[in-house]
């Protein structure tokens, strides 16, 4: 596997049970986690606090270690930027003002939790979706989504959009393997190279533009192949092998768990 396709790939191998289990089961388990993490009202720190648990101890039961959760999960921090607004538009008890010019904004206590509520929320789901890809190929999550009924489309969709991220990472390789070729190194190393900062910008964009182009381009050629070898919308797969008694009752019970969480989560709030 080359460099970019192991740093697009989030799959670790590994020999654990939940890498084991089937990806049918995984996926519906982290389907419902989110969505019950979603549902579970605001301000309940326990209820949060168990869902990270759950996701910790399936973690901890995979092998892949809290310390690579957490790397993977800091993408979801530009995102809270989006939940900002919660701060200043939530009514409540004032706890601090702040001006921005002729701008006051005031951040209320309700407007503080819900903001929280949302930031931890996303973070736990994130990490429930990073722990189903880091022990899922990919291919099997595609056949999962059938196995599921989940609409023919959107799984073309889905799987040709995650394979054609290969190929443009090779289409940008080899666009800076081309610039790399046609630069000049000083002999100083302390010497600058290139041009200003706009001169920078403009040959950046340029190369931008031209990898849009030639992802265009490969698009329609990689297309035009898979018609001619008979493609229709439908990747061809062996039938799933029926779900084993042990992956059955994970369901059962990770379901039974789930809902119970939630249930508990709306005694709390009232």
């Amino acid at each position: 596997m080359s460099l970019h396709a192991h740093l697009l790939d989030p799959y670790h191998h590994g020999d654990s049970w939940v890498h084991r289990a089937d990806a049918r089961v995984k996926l519906i388990l982290a389907v419902l986690f989110i969505l019950i993490s979603a549902l579970t009202p605001t301000g309940i720190w326990a209820v949060y606090l168990l869902l990270l648990s759950l996701v910790w101890a399936a973690v901890l039961v995979s092998g892949l270690g809290i310390r690579f959760l957490l790397k993977r999960s800091l993408l979801a921090l530009p995102f809270v930027l989006a939940a900002l607004p919660l701060l200043v538009s939530v009514d409540g008890r004032p706890l601090a003002v702040v001006s921005l010019g002729p701008v006051t904004l005031t951040i209320s206590q309700a407007g503080l939790q819900r903001f929280a509520s949302v930031v931890l929320r996303s973070w736990i789901s994130v990490q429930a979706a990073i722990l189903l890809a880091a022990t899922t190929p990919f291919p099997q999550l595609l056949v999962a989504m059938r196995a599921l009924r989940i609409p023919r489309l959107l799984v073309a969709i889905v799987g040709l959009m995650w394979r054609y991220l290969f190929v443009i990472a090779d289409e940008a390789l080899r666009l800076m393997r081309a610039r790399a070729a046609r630069s000049g190194h000083p002999e100083q190393a302390d010497t600058r190279v290139g041009g200003s900062l706009a001169w920078r910008a403009r040959v950046t964009g340029g190369m931008a533009g031209n990898l849009l182009l030639r992802s265009f381009d490969r698009s329609d050629r990689i297309y035009q192949a898979m018609l001619a070898r008979g493609y229709d919308g439908e990747v061809r797969t062996l039938p799933s092998p029926p779900i084993t008694p042990v992956d059955r009752w994970t369901l059962v019970l990770g379901t039974t768990l789930l809902l119970a969480l939630l249930a508990l989560g709306l005694v709390l709030s009232r």
